[in-house]
């Protein structure tokens, strides 16, 4: 009965912990902060203080209610290590949850001391902000962990394990990333509220606002960023843990996320009303503490994680061998990214009328090789059970056990790291979260949840591979037009073309691993319609740019002779469905791609 009525008494701490967290950010909302002055931890100097303004009486209730916190966590302590063993994760918990505790109020004593309250908007405040922030995140941690141990929840084996470990440690820096923007951007919103939320915007790109304000802008797309990964890691960490509790713990992170977020846009629109800032606080909270939780039962001792469990079949010529450089390589499947990272150099090239310069065709040809290269590897991954099975891929390193998936997920974590920060600090925020969404689309939407359900999958799935250009013409912009989604238009219409051209070659392949591509569920006939109808879908595609008076001669003559071609190869493919009219349609494909994009690059340098 002890070990219960302390599991319940550890959930309601952290409950009221949460309510204690809320009313801090009230406080700084209605730049209470020096309602007791520059004392600490009494109040004007007393225990009891004169209340003489209604700051006084916000800010004393938050020290109350703050020490009342701190008690309920010195209960936790005394009362956690009297019943739990000292090899129970519970005592350390509650060990844990004092140390933090008393940092937090350490740290919120700090910054009335040292008036770091109010209205003031130095940097120190900044930084100290953001640290009491982190602070505040791992508090919580530490008390939802205790209360999940109470609760009879498993010990955490942090070692051994693998791309899991890795993709939850990212996991953390981001959410301590976007922690620290937001308070940030919640400082910004309160010492410099705008009258409407177009102001704002304007005072967000003002090259003469305060830094604060200029720093505001940035946190919307570090949120959009970070829901990304999220929504990556929980898929791939899910599927390496198939565990009933990991994969309702990833539903409720993900749906809470995506309730933050809209909690967010709702606060940003509606110009940052305090009622508001409060809930996008409470939401952050729970959707961290929903994180925690995650991540404790992914890394349980009692689970077995599923890359340990591969059934390994050694290729008779390479089995045994350690992995080399080439191994990696093929990982990223060099042979697909080429068109990948011609389309996002295109958009530079386009987006700029001209040469980009050589910092920004290095960041994007890196940082595309790279985010694209962390899908490919993700995606041997976990399809590694079929690629063992159809002839074009069962020579991969992943089928053939030159890298383990742990490996192989290690490396792409480590790829799309390294793609995000390079795009973001060699070009910008922007095209760094577009790589990254383009990731996502492609491992989540298209891999792990269309691929093996639905023939529409490379229609849908598709539109990951229509990224790359956009994160070109954010590089060079910051922004995106209309041109920009012209781009990333023809590349959606265009994939059903060249995609099912190529599964007509292998669907035999697709048939035996149980793939339901378009020519495995509904025939050839069928497969050849589709491919004539988005083959025109893309024709009109691509002359819409001519409509914007952004494109001269060179590109019009030049989509002209380009869709002729293709319409052309098309019509003989619904006329004659034949393996080699489709392998001539497949190959035409791509030099159509490829043609198209240099054509409006180089157009757009003449002319523009």
């Amino acid at each position: 009965m002890k070990p219960l009525a302390f599991a319940r008494y550890a959930w309601g701490l952290l409950v009221y912990t949460l309510g204690v967290i809320v009313w801090g950010a009230y406080v700084r909302a209605t730049g209470s902060g020096d309602g007791c002055g520059q004392h600490w931890p009494t109040c004007q100097g007393a225990i009891l203080p004169e209340i003489e303004h209604v700051k006084t009486i916000i800010e004393f209730s938050h020290r109350i209610s703050s020490g009342l916190a701190l008690l309920g966590v010195i209960l936790l302590f005394f009362w956690g290590r009297r019943i739990f063993a000292k090899d129970h994760p519970a005592y350390f918990g509650v060990t844990f949850t004092l140390w933090a505790m008393i940092v937090e109020t350490l740290a919120g004593g700090g910054l009335v001391l040292f008036q770091l309250v109010a209205y003031n908007d130095s940097v120190a405040r900044v930084v100290i902000m953001a640290v009491h922030l982190l602070i505040t995140l791992t508090l919580l941690g530490a008390m939802a962990l205790t209360a999940y141990w109470a609760s009879g929840g498993p010990p955490l084996r942090i070692r051994n394990q693998g791309a899991v470990g890795w993709a939850l440690g990212i996991a953390v820096l981001a959410f301590f990333t976007l922690a620290a923007s937001g308070a940030v951007t919640a400082l910004a919103d309160t010492l410099f509220r705008a009258p409407s939320f177009w102001e704002g915007v304007k005072q967000d790109l003002s090259p003469t606002a305060h830094f604060l304000v200029q720093l505001r802008v940035l946190h919307p797309l570090i949120a959009v960023s970070v829901g990304i990964y999220i929504l990556l890691m929980t898929g791939v960490v899910s599927r390496l843990r198939p565990s009933p509790r990991v994969r309702q713990l990833g539903v409720v992170l993900v749906t809470l996320f995506g309730v933050q977020i809209l909690i967010g846009l709702w606060n940003m629109f509606s110009n940052t009303p305090v009622a508001l800032q409060m809930l996008h606080l409470l939401s952050a909270d729970a959707v961290w503490i929903a994180f925690v939780l995650f991540a404790a039962a992914a890394l349980a001792s009692g689970i077995q994680a599923a890359e340990q469990t591969e059934v390994h079949q050694p290729s008779p010529h390479e089995g045994g061998a350690r992995a080399s450089v080439r191994h990696y390589i093929a990982l990223t499947k060099p042979r697909i990214i080429s068109l990948l990272l011609f389309t996002a150099l295109a958009g530079l090239f386009i987006a700029a009328g001209g040469w980009p310069g050589w910092k920004l065709l290095l960041v994007v040809l890196l940082g595309g090789y790279a985010s694209a290269g962390a899908a490919n590897a993700i995606n041997m991954v976990i399809d590694r059970d079929i690629d063992a099975k159809m002839e074009r891929t069962r020579g991969r390193p992943t089928v053939q056990n030159r890298i383990s998936s742990a490996d192989a997920l290690k490396f792409a974590f480590l790829l799309a790291a390294f793609a995000f920060v390079v795009l973001w600090w060699g070009a910008n925020l922007l095209a760094a979260t577009l790589s990254l969404a383009g990731l996502m689309h492609y491992v989540l939407i298209y891999t792990l949840y269309l691929k093996r359900r639905s023939w529409s999958n490379i229609v849908i799935g598709g539109a990951a591979g229509a990224f790359p250009p956009l994160v070109g013409w954010a590089a060079v912009t910051g922004d995106l037009n209309l041109l920009a989604w012209y781009l990333f238009a023809i590349v959606f219409f265009w994939t059903p073309v060249h995609f099912w051209a190529l599964a007509l070659l292998i669907k035999d392949d697709y048939a035996r691993v149980g793939v339901p591509m378009l020519p495995v569920v509904l025939g050839d006939r069928v497969t050849v319609i589709q491919i004539a109808l988005y083959a025109v879908l893309t024709a009109v595609i691509s002359i819409m740019p001519l409509t914007l008076g952004q494109m001269g001669w060179i590109y019009a003559a030049s989509a002209g002779f380009l869709n002729l071609v293709l319409l052309a190869q098309s019509l003989m493919l619904y006329l004659h469905p034949q393996r080699p009219q489709a392998r001539r349609l497949f190959f035409y494909s791509m030099s159509y791609l490829a043609l198209l994009f240099l054509a409006m690059a180089v157009d757009r340098s003449v002319h523009f």
